[in-house]
């Protein structure tokens, strides 16, 4: 089933939409007979968008892989929508082929995309693009194109619980090493709630928005976490977070809860 809603507002805010809206409107004029559909997915999509901290997370499904000499004109364009709007500097935008999309597959998982600090190249889709692609099928706002269920298998409770424990060891074990990051208030804020959203999956083989996955986490955790939760999901934009050690033990007792239990000994 094809979907056209570009003349519709994907979300409540005006400034996002009109940099949505110049996105949709560029790729087309970009990719041509290589444009598929466009699709919002993330914060905007899953329910837990906040101006003050989000970016905003698309989707432009391609027809085929795209011929190289596209990739510099792609560049450009965001680039110069990165000056003419505000949320177009807050973006990521991968550009996937149909066929990619319908179950992740290494290794093909390389893809052009617009990164969040501004920079556009072939990036790789690693275990988080099994958790977006149900955030896609299930919550996706298709601006143009094909409906997401139509491109996109079913991901399975099992399928996010193992893409969950790949991106906390891959990601989350190695910067308890080098927690450069986590000396910042943004990311002290954004580690505690995805540990908080990480638990949540492991347990109920589903996504919760970051707020929701932090109320459960609050009783399900109990005490012992519950005021570190509560500041992670206070913090603002500018706001000072200094919680560095218990961020870092939150992140270990997350690792230690992922890790299967031994069995017992006879």
């Amino acid at each position: 089933m094809s979907i056209d809603t570009s003349a519709a507002s994907p979300s409540p805010h005006p400034d996002v939409n009109a940099a949505l809206n110049a996105v949709l409107d560029g790729a087309r004029e970009v990719l041509g007979e290589h444009f598929t559909g466009l699709i919002v997915h993330g914060s905007l999509a899953s329910g837990d968008f906040d101006p003050a901290r989000s970016d905003v997370d698309v989707l432009v499904v391609t027809a085929d892989a795209l011929p190289d000499e596209l990739l510099p004109r792609l560049a450009a364009l965001h680039t110069r929508l990165a000056r003419e709007y505000k949320w177009a500097g807050h973006m990521e935008v991968s550009y996937i082929p149909r066929r990619a999309l319908r179950r992740h597959a290494p290794p093909d998982v390389y893809h052009p995309a617009l990164r969040i600090d501004g920079t556009f190249a072939v990036d790789g889709h690693g275990s988080e693009w099994v958790i977006q692609r149900w955030v896609i099928r299930e919550k996706g706002i298709v601006m143009a194109g094909p409906d997401p269920r139509d491109l996109i298998a079913p991901v399975s409770p099992d399928e996010l619980r193992q893409a969950q424990l790949e991106l906390l060891h891959a990601w989350w074990a190695p910067q308890l090493e080098d927690p450069f990051r986590i000396r910042d208030s943004e990311y002290q804020a954004y580690a505690v709630l995805t540990m908080c959203r990480a638990l949540y999956t492991l347990e109920h083989g589903t996504i919760a928005t970051k707020p929701a996955a932090a109320r459960w986490a609050q009783q399900a955790l109990g005490p012992r976490w519950a005021a570190l939760i509560g500041q992670a999901g206070q913090w603002r934009q500018g706001a000072t977070l200094d919680v560095f050690d218990e961020v870092l033990a939150f992140i270990r007792y997350t690792l230690e809860r992922s890790r299967p239990s031994e069995p017992a000994s006879e």
